[in-house]
């Protein structure tokens, strides 16, 4: 069975309407969708992923938003990046400090959480590794996907200048995902690289 690993975005939680149609969609073709709840605090996110991948060894990594952060530095694994936000410190120091609601019911309950220095100081350390370990193989491996209307995050440059744009596509959608973008956009992806 192959396995795809779904890494939420900022403020979510593992049971988000992008996963659930994942699972949905990828059900007839026998895909395990794997989706759990990212921890809040950026350096235990990114321990937490680490482990997971060397644990489930997915086929597949797709992310959106802030997962793209993570995900981008999950070396070795085949990994669509979906609006990735390499830049967390910097967007939540502008959008201020203070308690922010989950915008997804969370496996343990929490229903909100809170944005301080550490926090910030915790996306800057993960940010540093950003593009670090990218060689000819991984630029075959990782799709960045950007969405034309996407009026939250732009990392279109960066990725570009990382990894080059012969996986790089610009698609007709926002930052969050709708049920359109990801029968026309990502599904069709997803197929082509588990070979469905």
């Amino acid at each position: 069975m192959k396995k795809l690993l779904y890494v939420h975005g900022f403020a979510s939680a593992g049971s988000s309407g992008t996963a659930t149609h994942l699972r949905n969609m990828l059900y007839e073709y026998g895909v395990e969708v794997i989706s759990p709840d990212i921890p809040v605090m950026p350096l235990e996110a990114k321990v937490f992923l680490q482990k997971l991948v060397k644990e489930v060894q997915p086929d597949l990594i797709v992310c959106t938003s802030m997962g793209g952060l993570y995900t981008e530095q999950m070396y070795g694994v085949p990994r669509i990046l979906v609006n990735p936000s390499f830049h967390m410190a910097r967007h939540l120091t502008f959008q201020g400090m203070g308690r922010r609601e989950f915008l997804n019911k969370r496996q343990d309950g929490v229903r909100d959480f809170k944005v301080d220095k550490e926090m910030i100081a915790q996306f800057r350390e993960v940010e540093k590794l950003t593009f670090s370990q990218i060689t000819e193989g991984e630029k075959g491996i990782v799709w960045g996907l950007f969405g034309k209307n996407d009026k939250f995050v732009n990392c279109q440059p960066e990725y570009k200048k990382a990894y080059g744009t012969a996986h790089f596509r610009i698609f007709d959608g926002e930052h969050r995902l709708n049920d359109t973008v990801l029968k026309k956009e990502i599904f069709p992806l997803i197929k082509l690289i588990l070979n469905l």
